[in-house]
C-alpha cells in the first residue's frame, strides 16, 4: 500500500507543474475496489490504464482519463492510435458482462475484503503480509516490506517450501515470492477455508521446527 500522502503529494506535485497524474491500475483495477485504487484512496488521475481484468480475464486491455485528453486521441484528435483488435467484440462483450455482474453485486467488494483478510490472519509474525483489498503478498520476512530494498530481505527458499506445501494441498499460488495473490468472486467459503487452514498448518509446522 502506498505510505499515508504519498499520492495526495504527487497529485499536488503533477497538478502545480501541469504533468499528468497516471495511474497504471492493471493490477488494482476492480480488485482494490469497484472504482479501483484511485476510488479507495480518494485521488483523481488525468490518465488511467487497466489490463485484462476489465474483460474478465480474456485478453484485452484499456486506458481512459480526461475529456480534454482523451479528445486528442484519433478519430476525434490528431494522436493516432490503433491496434489489430482494438475493440474486438469478443473482448468488448466479455468486459461489459464482467461490468454487470460488478454492478449487480453491491456487497461484493466488502466479502472480497473479509475473505482476503480472514487468509492473510493465518500468517505468523515471522511473515510480512502486505495486503489491499483482495491483493495479497506473503514475505517470509519480519521485516515491513515498503519498497524493492526491504522485499529483498524475503527468505526465498522458506516462500518455496511453502508454495510446494500449498500446491500438493491443492492450492495453486503464484510461484514467485515477489508476485501478487488475489482473491476473486469465484473463491467460495470452502476454498478461502481450505487455503488458510492449509497455509495454518504449514506455519505451524515451522514453528514447531
Amino acid at each position: 500500500p502506498p505510505a499515508p500522502g504519498y499520492l495526495e503529494a504527487m497529485r499536488e506535485l503533477t497538478s502545480r507543474h501541469g504533468a499528468l497524474l497516471i495511474f497504471d491500475e492493471v493490477m488494482t483495477g476492480f480488485r482494490v475496489a469497484r472504482g479501483g485504487a484511485q476510488e479507495l484512496y480518494g485521488i483523481r488521475p488525468d490518465l488511467t490504464t487497466l489490463g485484462k481484468i476489465i474483460g474478465g480475464g480474456v485478453p484485452v486491455g484499456a486506458y481512459g482519463g480526461r475529456a480534454d485528453i482523451m479528445s486528442r486521441v484519433a478519430p476525434s484528435g490528431p494522436v493516432y492510435q490503433a491496434g489489430t483488435l482494438s475493440g474486438n467484440p469478443l473482448a468488448v462483450a466479455a468486459g461489459l458482462a464482467m461490468l454487470r455482474s460488478i454492478k449487480a453485486q453491491p456487497e461484493l467488494y466488502r466479502r472480497l475484503d473479509e475473505r482476503t483478510a480472514a487468509l492473510c490472519a493465518s500468517a505468523p509474525s515471522e511473515v510480512t503480509v502486505n495486503r489491499v483489498g483482495s491483493m495479497f503478498t506473503f514475505f517470509f520476512t519480519s521485516t515491513p516490506v515498503t519498497d524493492a530494498g526491504s522485499a529483498r530481505t524475503s527468505d526465498t527458499a522458506a516462500f518455496s517450501e511453502f508454495f510446494h506445501w500449498m500446491l500438493d494441498h491443492g492450492v495453486y499460488l503464484a510461484p514467485s515470492q515477489f508476485e501478487a495473490g488475489f482473491v476473486s468472486a469465484a473463491h467460495s467459503e470452502a476454498d478461502i477455508n481450505q487455503t488458510a487452514a492449509a497455509a495454518a498448518e504449514f506455519f505451524e509446522r515451522k514453528t514447531r521446527g
